[in-house]
């Protein structure tokens, strides 16, 4: 299909900007500062439902999962279709286009299939809680889809952020049988493929002048958190010798970080986020402090080593000045090289439009490194002015993801034959 010779990308950019700005109303969130909508709040509802409306008006068939994740399909049950799509809820000080965009772009390449008389058999999907707003858990929908999740912790351990009240209180109160929640994994029973879109959440296509990136692998990573024992004292009269700082571990162990990071290369990164210092006192030494590690990669051995190589920096810092470090491991996730054959229909894709791409590694997490164990899937991204991401300054290009929903429209088509 020579999507390129058909598509008005003019009219696919102002629907998908009318899209996007509707979405990012007051009747699509709760704070007039940011975009803020997660999990089982009215404002998200809302949002399913505008979906919902939109894709009916083409002729899809729209349901949920068990726990809330969104379902269109223009195929009966069993049938082949190929999956797009990404996620509606945001960061708490959130964005207008990180994954909106990403659904109204699926959307509009199932208004472009409807409208160029392709009938290509499409599904859209649209994960619950992946940003983990509403309790604290990353990529929750998808995972629960893919049954990376426990009972337990969705009836006791996963509790919402704004009242403690647990994930499954939550998602029966808003009218969702989790006792089901097995069951959500049959909603890629008929995927023969799965392609999201993103805003990149960097630099990299604005500094490279390119408009789309295809993306061949999901880092992975290690979160981590390190304890470091000192002894609260008195910040004036405890002379500098007689000190147990564990902030002068933190300070050590940030620069290793960047140090390893740099020195491993291969598209490696670390960062320290959290900071937690007690008794957190202008005028007094820490008695102890809790500082995170987030170290990431698309190559498993050189960001895992760097986490090792950290951990036992910091333990031997600590040492050195008679405190004790205690590393404890949050979450490891391996990298998640994606489907060859479907980046290379969408590089052809690419190709065809004439506009300049490049194929790169995301450095993000997103649902499609669940999707991915399942369904061969890739991911296409768009610029982010300055690579602005969870923050209402994020700012996208309409006209990008009107070329990105070109790009997957042909490539979908190109992998029917």
């Amino acid at each position: 299909m020579a999507a390129h010779a058909t598509v008005d990308r003019e009219r696919s950019a102002r629907r998908i900007e009318l899209d996007i700005e509707t979405l990012a109303g007051p009747d699509y969130t709760v704070s007039s500062e940011a975009i803020r909508r997660y999990a089982y709040t009215p404002v998200y509802r809302n949002t399913l439902d505008y979906f919902t409306a939109a894709l009916q008006e083409l002729g899809f068939t729209v349901s949920e999962d068990p726990v809330g994740t969104l379902i269109a399909r223009n195929r009966p049950p069993g049938q082949p279709v190929f999956g797009i799509g990404s996620h509606c809820d945001s960061n708490r000080n959130g964005g207008r286009y990180d994954g909106t965009m990403g659904v109204v772009t699926a959307l509009e390449v199932c208004r472009l299939n409807a409208e160029l008389g392709l009938d290509l058999p499409l599904q859209l999907i649209s994960f619950l809680e992946e940003e983990g707003s509403g309790f604290g858990q990353m990529l929750l929908g998808s995972r629960i889809m893919l049954q990376r999740v426990t009972e337990d912790e969705l009836r006791e351990s996963f509790r919402a952020i704004d009242d403690g009240r647990s994930f499954w209180e939550h998602a029966e109160s808003a009218g969702y049988e989790p006792a089901r929640w097995r069951e959500s994994i049959h909603a890629l029973d008929d995927l023969t493929g799965w392609i999201e879109m993103h805003i990149e959440q960097a630099r990299v296509l604005q500094d490279t002048g390119n408009r789309i990136g295809l993306v061949h692998t999901i880092a992975g990573y290690v979160h981590a958190d390190v304890i470091v024992e000192g002894r609260g004292d008195h910040a004036g009269a405890t002379p500098m010798d007689l000190r147990l700082d564990p902030t002068t571990v933190l300070a050590e162990t940030v620069l290793e970080l960047e140090r390893l990071a740099v020195a491993a290369g291969q598209g490696t990164v670390g960062t320290v986020g959290e900071i937690e210092v007690d008794p957190g006192l202008i005028n007094a030494i820490a008695s102890r402090i809790r500082f995170s590690l987030d170290i990431r990669g698309p190559v498993d051995d050189a960001y895992s080593g760097v986490a090792r190589d950290v951990a036992a920096f910091a333990e031997r810092a600590a040492a050195a000045r008679g405190m004790t470090a205690d590393v404890r491991q949050r979450q490891t996730l391996p990298a998640t090289p994606l489907d060859d054959r479907i980046v290379d229909a969408l590089d052809a894709a690419a190709a065809a439009t004439g506009e300049p791409y490049i194929r790169m590694h995301s450095g993000a997490a997103h649902d499609t490194m669940c999707v991915a164990d399942r369904v061969p899937s890739a991911m296409v991204f768009v610029p982010c002015k300055d690579g602005i991401s969870h923050h209402p300054d994020e700012d996208a290009n309409p006209a990008d993801a009107a070329l990105a929903a070109e790009i997957i429209l042909g490539a979908i088509a190109a992998l029917q034959d």
